[in-house]
């Protein structure tokens, strides 16, 4: 991986096949504040997902806000966005202002302790569009975002920490997956936001 500057942040450019991976620490300031405002100003639930024809309750709470027409379907679990409040507003805003996007989505992940998690997936649905650039947010306890090629034996493993930046880009959905795993460590609280855009 190699280090570079852009826009006055400090950020780390993983060099790994089929992946645009940018990681850029301490992008938010006063994280700790932000942590505090999004566990008690978003509509947290815990919801329940079908697989193998068997429900399950994700090991997580979830938080799902957007523009009006941002539905989006999760593991078959279908999503209707909450309003923008100012706080989320105003991080989508940092990030559309540094990468020079768009987005009119985000889901909130909340980690509570070490035992929620979130299985390896890719965040490649259909309404994402080819190549979906997604802007992750991360506030709290550090975890460990662990990648996995789809084809290839690669790995990485990325310390989330708190008030870092995670932007995948290019590739990264079609040919990785990605997730948080267990941990029997003793574990404070941890919120992810996850930046996109619904087609």
């Amino acid at each position: 991986m190699k280090q570079t500057n852009l826009f006055d942040f400090d950020c780390i450019r993983f060099d790994v096949p089929d992946a645009e991976l940018t990681y850029v620490p301490h992008f938010v300031e006063q994280a700790d504040i932000f942590l505090s405002r999004l566990k008690q100003e978003l509509c947290w639930s815990q919801d329940e997902i079908t697989l193998f024809g068997k429900h399950h309750r994700i090991p997580r709470l979830q938080a799902w806000y957007g523009d009006a027409h941002a539905q989006y379907t999760y593991s078959g679990l279908p999503m209707k966005p909450n309003a923008w409040t100012p706080v989320l507003e105003s991080l989508r805003i940092s990030c559309e202002q540094y990468l020079g996007c768009r987005f009119n989505s985000v889901l909130g992940n909340w980690y509570r302790n070490g035992q929620d998690s979130m299985g390896m997936h890719a965040d490649n649905e259909p309404e994402l569009g080819t190549n979906p650039v997604i802007a992750a947010l991360s506030f709290g306890q550090t975890r460990t975002l662990k990648f996995r090629h789809k084809q290839k034996r690669g790995t990485l493993d990325i310390a989330m920490e708190s008030g870092s930046l995670l932007v995948m880009a290019g590739a990264t959905q079609r040919f990785w997956q990605h997730g948080i795993s267990k941990s029997t460590k003793p574990m404070e609280d941890r919120i992810s936001l996850t930046f996109r855009y619904i087609y």
